[in-house]
């Protein structure tokens, strides 16, 4: 069966201490936590040294800090050309993975970066439309078509740094016994897709890299006519780890499953049965709403 856990996403401004989180989300009927990249280090080993519940998985870069270079630790990106800011990643990247271990925890979520660091303009126009309820036409296909232009058209450099951090990142995790899941992601400049998941996790068994589905990632992107959201599991089923359920409205995510209009039966379907779900859910969903995303996803066949 798999292990049901609910993302530290929806403990932010709710506890003074992450204990009181961890206590809520088993209360809730959560069997594990997945702790993610916006906790700071005092907040970890909270959750960690409390014994309160399990750590499923963490969420890279784990715990948030400042760099060196005065950014967030989130801010960095593993596909970035630039050499010190691809080791700062790496870095920190490592040392989630040792928290991990530390944690007791079998897996870890990267995002593995993106061509530069910020979404596409043209992205952003698209979700604008989409917004607005313009969801085809001749603007609508202009702006899809810039987006893969422009991503075609820089992708190769930050692939092959991408593929790098992958294997520092590879051989640290391998004698921690912590997995690696690449998570699909939300914007289109970012990495990656699905034909170079396929590329990425080629060289490795999938006891050490794997896919992480992000379901609402998945749900944005399609409805954006960015990416077909149906190759992903169909496709890379078998490779993956664990996912990470949220419900999606128009192209806002992170709602509470049941509060959204995700079709769950592909999800149902394809997601391997002892994959861990992991619920990523916004800090402003009350708690009734949390609460009945259970139920919700066991009456849709997601959980068993």
């Amino acid at each position: 069966m798999a292990e049901v856990a609910l993302s530290t996403m929806w403990s932010q401004g709710r506890f003074q201490r992450m204990r009181d989180f961890a206590a809520a989300a088993r209360r809730l009927g959560f069997d594990g936590i997945e702790i993610n990249y916006v906790i700071p280090p005092e907040g970890v080993d909270e959750l960690i040294d409390s014994g309160e519940i399990a750590v499923t998985s963490l969420h890279s870069p784990t715990p948030r800090v400042k760099t060196r270079d005065g950014r967030w630790s989130e801010g960095l990106n593993l596909a970035s050309t630039d050499k010190e800011e691809r080791g700062l990643a790496v870095e920190l990247g490592r040392r989630t993975l040792q928290y991990a271990a530390k944690a007791g925890a079998r897996y870890v979520v990267f995002h593995l970066g993106g061509v530069g660091s910020d979404d596409f303009e043209e992205e952003r126009a698209l979700r604008h439309l989409y917004r607005e309820g313009l969801r085809e036409g001749d603007e609508v296909a202009g702006l899809r078509r810039r987006c893969r232009e422009r991503r075609t058209e820089g992708v190769v450099p930050h692939f092959e740094a991408a593929r790098r951090s992958l294997a520092a990142l590879a051989e640290e995790a391998a004698p921690l016994g912590v997995a690696v899941g690449l998570e699909n992601r939300y914007h289109y400049h970012e990495i990656p897709t699905v034909d170079e998941v396929h590329e990425l996790l080629a060289p490795y068994p999938r006891e050490l890299v794997g896919y992480w589905h992000d379901v609402g990632h998945a749900e944005v992107l399609h409805r954006l006519g960015l990416a077909d959201g149906y190759r992903w599991l169909s496709e890379l089923g078998d490779r993956c780890l664990g996912t990470h359920v949220h419900d999606v409205d128009g192209v806002r995510d992170h709602r509470a499953p049941g509060r959204g209009d995700v079709d769950w039966s592909y999800i149902a379907e394809g997601l391997p049965p002892e994959a861990p779900r992991v619920f990523e859910i916004s800090q402003q969903t009350p708690e009734n709403q949390v609460a009945a995303s259970i139920p919700f996803l066991r009456r849709r066949g997601v959980l068993s």
